[in-house]
């Protein structure tokens, strides 16, 4: 399954890195990436696929945690949900 993985919050050294760590650690694939900084806020963009088998409540609840401690904002949503909300 192709989703979307959304990061915001202050910029600082590593999110880029830990965020890429742990999709690696799931077996997820980057597939595309865009990142910027406005102001002090950094925003990235990743489209990513998702193996059919993986867990999704797992993976969530990791991303989520990891959100936590870098002190940013991860969401992970399916391309088609994702492009729908969005009006795509």
């Amino acid at each position: 399954m192709r989703a979307i993985l959304t990061t915001v919050g202050k910029d600082k050294i590593g999110i880029i890195a830990q965020v890429s760590k742990t999709l690696a650690d799931e077996k997820i694939n980057i597939l595309d990436v865009s990142q910027t900084l406005m102001a002090d806020n950094f925003v990235m963009t990743m489209m990513v696929n998702v193996p059919e088998d993986e867990d999704l409540v797992k993976l969530n609840d990791c991303l989520n945690k990891l959100g936590q401690k870098l002190n940013v904002e991860i969401n992970l949503r399916n391309e088609e949900l994702f492009s729908a909300m969005h009006g795509l």
